[in-house]
């Protein structure tokens, strides 16, 4: 009721025990519906399978063994921590869901925080931009990629990239991967993936 036309309030950390309130234009992050579905073979080992949940462990656990972080930055990614939870100066204590480190073909190390959400839940700015702080004072010497994840359906995971601008967080990236079994994905479509690379290398 407050808050001005296209705005919305969203609560942050300021310290420990600390939050304030604050305006932000857009307050969750939504995957997007009319975006391309990629078709990855599910390589999620069948007992894992049998026995996990929509919820975020299980969407961390298909991230890891579909080495998607991988895929989608293009980074060799190696995850080096779960659940981290650490203090923030001017923010207090954040949780992390996974830390990844990545290196790419240049030898350039990079710290990517991951943020992942099952079920009902939504990708939050605050969140993004708590892990974007804590790689700053935490991995000050690597190069931060922060990401997000969220399961759309069953199979089908939306992935976000961020970076942060003078207007706040905003999205650079965001792919979405349909994790199938190798009859479920046809030479047609193998075809129309191999055009689409040689466009883009030729453009």
């Amino acid at each position: 009721e407050t808050a001005p036309s296209g705005m919305y309030w969203v609560i942050k950390p300021a310290g420990k025990g600390l939050y304030y309130f604050a305006l932000v234009k857009v307050p969750r992050i939504i995957p997007s519906e009319n975006l391309l579905e990629i078709k990855v073979l599910d390589s999620t080992p069948g007992l894992i399978l049998k026995y996990s949940f929509d919820d975020e462990q299980s969407l961390l656990a298909k991230l890891r063994y579909n080495r998607l972080v991988d895929i989608f930055t293009g980074l060799t990614c190696y995850s080096l921590q779960n659940h981290l939870r650490t203090t923030v100066v001017n923010m207090g204590q954040v949780e992390t869901d996974e830390i990844y480190i990545g290196l790419d073909k240049r030898g350039v190390h990079y710290v990517l925080p991951i943020q992942a959400k099952g079920g009902t839940d939504q990708i939050g700015v605050v969140q993004i931009e708590q892990d974007i702080s804590m790689c700053e004072q935490k991995f000050s010497q690597l190069i931060c990629r922060p990401v997000a994840s969220q399961f759309i359906e069953k199979n089908l995971i939306a992935l976000f990239e961020f970076e942060v601008s003078s207007d706040g967080v905003k999205v650079v990236d965001e792919k979405h991967y349909r994790l199938v079994s190798p009859d479920q994905l046809s030479p047609e479509e193998l075809e129309n993936y191999r055009n689409r690379a040689s466009f883009y290398q030729g453009s």
